[in-house]
């Protein structure tokens, strides 16, 4: 069992503790997974805002969307980064570490979406 442990990357993930219960791990990946899906639609509503001849003013359509790619391409660095601190506390015992991420997505998506809407009424 050891010789596996030793060779699953990231080894500062599972070079720790005990194998938890498989099914808390799958949920762990889901959640990853989950955020990866999110972050494909962020790079796709952030490439169709740019590449549609939307009734939006220009400026502001480039920085929405701009922020949505950049959205987009932060998010999967966060839900791996999420993914290792939980797996590391499940193989640890320690308690799970507080989300990672939510406040950028929430206030990101947010700010873009008022650019969005700023840019239909300013047409």
């Amino acid at each position: 069992m050891s010789d596996l442990r030793n060779r699953r990357l990231p080894a500062w993930v599972y070079g720790h503790g005990q194998e938890p219960d498989a099914r808390f791990s799958l949920a762990n990946e889901r959640t990853f997974l989950a955020w990866v899906r999110t972050a494909l639609a962020l790079l796709a509503a952030g490439v169709a805002l740019e590449a549609l001849d939307l009734p939006v003013e220009e400026r502001l359509r480039l920085a929405a969307s701009v922020l949505l790619v950049v959205l987009g391409s932060l998010a999967p660095l966060l839900a791996w980064w999420g993914w290792a601190r939980a797996e590391r506390a499940m193989r640890t015992g320690a308690a799970l570490p507080a989300p990672v991420g939510f406040l950028v997505l929430v206030v990101g998506v947010t700010v873009a979406g008022v650019l969005v809407l700023l840019g239909l009424l300013l047409r």
